[in-house]
């Protein structure tokens, strides 16, 4: 069975409306990429040295990244001797396969370490303007929908309009927000969460943190702080640290992800604004170059269009054009 069919067959045992919003989310980047790669097989009837260069071209225009691109044009060349693929057309769900093989790594948990028993804890860090708040209210909307009683801390006291925008996310989801005065100290935001949250028996604290400072060197200061009071609150906490990119800034989130990553141990990745880029390949760049996994991704405006992240899921709604008319 080829990697297109089973990926399809897949795709229908898994639920459907999930499945329609990696489609939709993901068009841009499908329409840009899928509409190359066909030129690009229409131009080339026979797999060569030239079909490849372009092959590389497209994939590093897309974000996949250049030493992602130039590890994965080699592996395909192998596959294509040792399959002996002539035609460029049976080259296409090799690509599929090899892509998803990036997204999927040995021991990658992309689901949340949520403490049953107990106050789970999450910090949410990132740049001011990538989608962190919002990330925040829809984070929170896709838990209450699991069954978990959810606080917020409004922990980005610096931003103006941080502390009013998170509010406002909290009502429309329907869960509290601790907050006190902008210019307020974080730390002592986090405590008061902390403590209201277990005053009210939630499950979850999910916890806003500032996105900048007068410099680089106070903002992860900063969170450092933030995180010594929680885990002297909590023993063991923050259960996750996730930090929100914007995907569509492309390679500029690779360097954001490295700074982050060395001021805090980050455990997920959040990739916001798929919906609006053609070149959600910086999915298989992060992945590849941070080795932190991929847990959410934003794929639409509506707070239930932060979705859990599916390599599978990714690769159907990037590939779907080709695996439709492929499987026919």
């Amino acid at each position: 069975m080829s990697f297109f069919k089973k990926l399809k067959e897949k795709m229908t045992q898994q639920t459907t409306d999930v499945t329609e919003k990696f489609k939709t989310g993901l068009e841009k980047t499908r329409t840009n990429f899928s509409g190359k790669m066909n030129e690009l097989v229409a131009r080339y009837r026979k797999v060569d040295e030239d079909f490849f260069e372009e092959l590389e071209e497209l994939l590093i225009s897309a974000d996949v990244g250049v030493s992602n691109v130039m590890e994965l044009v080699d592996e395909l060349k192998e596959e294509v001797k040792l399959r002996n693929i002539k035609d460029t057309a049976d080259i296409q769900p090799v690509i599929s396969e090899k892509l998803a093989g990036l997204l999927e790594k040995d021991g990658d948990d992309t689901s949340l370490n949520i403490q049953e028993q107990d106050l789970t804890v999450i910090l949410v860090v990132g740049v001011n303007g990538v989608g962190k708040t919002t990330s925040i209210g829809k984070l929170a909307h896709h838990l209450k929908t699991e069954g978990k009683s959810v606080v917020l801390a409004a922990g980005d006291t610096f931003r103006a309009g941080a502390i009013e925008q998170l509010d406002v996310w909290g009502e429309r989801v329907g869960v509290p927000v601790i907050k006190q005065q902008a210019g307020s100290d974080p730390a002592a935001v986090m405590y008061d969460a902390v403590a209201a949250a277990k005053s009210r028996k939630a499950d979850v604290l999910i916890c806003d943190t500032a996105g900048r400072l007068q410099n680089k060197v106070n903002l992860m200061n900063e969170l450092a702080k933030v995180k010594r009071v929680i885990e002297r609150e909590v023993p063991g906490a923050p259960h996750e640290v996730l930090l929100v990119l914007d995907a569509t800034t492309g390679q500029n989130a690779l360097a954001q992800a490295k700074a982050f990553g060395q001021a805090t141990d980050v455990t997920g990745l959040v990739l916001t604004k798929l919906d609006g880029t053609a070149k959600g390949g910086i999915v298989i760049a992060v992945r590849q170059e941070l080795d932190i996994p991929v847990k959410f991704i934003g794929l639409g405006e509506q707070k239930d269009d932060l979705q859990p992240f599916n390599a599978e899921q990714f690769v159907y709604g990037l590939f779907k054009d080709m695996i439709e008319t492929k499987e026919a």
